[in-house]
């Protein structure tokens, strides 16, 4: 697992993703239903074999809500099988400046329940280098007026079919 560089982006998202107390950010009983209402757009993690340094930033400004959601998802790379959990789900909330920066830290407001903590810190880690490969993203100005300031959240899913073996717990 690669360390991030101490950059101040960097730092931020580090210490976003990293932060150890998992009761902040999921509980046993399901999301929070505030958040729930805000219909996150999912992420299907599919395994094309790229490699993280294989993805790239979109060559043409991004005109629309979908464009944003299709780029962040393109950057995303899921942990490696033996760091994996069949079927696990992160949530994050994030906003952007107009300039395709983020604004503020990401937060992460859901986690698959029963996830080990080992589990959640490769999510964490996956989520926070994906959100350093994609940034700043290319707005339109008229997207970028749009979004500035305004949350928005990403679930990310991991359906691709992991072949290790999984204990009963």
């Amino acid at each position: 697992m690669t360390m991030l560089a101490s950059t101040p982006l960097r730092a931020a998202l580090a210490a976003a993703v990293l932060a150890i107390g998992a009761n902040a950010f999921a509980s046993q009983s399901g999301p929070d239903p505030a958040l729930a209402a805000r219909a996150p757009a999912p992420v299907r993690v599919q395994d094309n074999g790229a490699e993280p340094s294989e993805a790239k930033k979109p060559a043409r400004s991004l005109n629309t809500i979908a464009e944003v959601f299709a780029a962040l998802e393109a950057c995303w790379m899921p942990p490696a099988p033996d760091q994996a959990r069949p079927g696990m789900q992160i949530t994050v909330m994030l906003s952007f400046k107009r300039s395709g920066e983020l604004l503020g830290k990401p937060r992460i407001t859901y986690e698959t329940p029963g996830a080990t903590d080992d589990e959640r810190l490769s999510y964490r880690v996956a989520m926070a280098q994906a959100l350093e490969r994609c940034m700043p993203l290319r707005f339109t100005d008229a997207l970028g007026n749009a979004l500035a300031g305004r949350p928005l959240t990403l679930r990310f899913i991991d359906n691709r079919k992991l072949k290790q073996a999984r204990t009963a717990q």
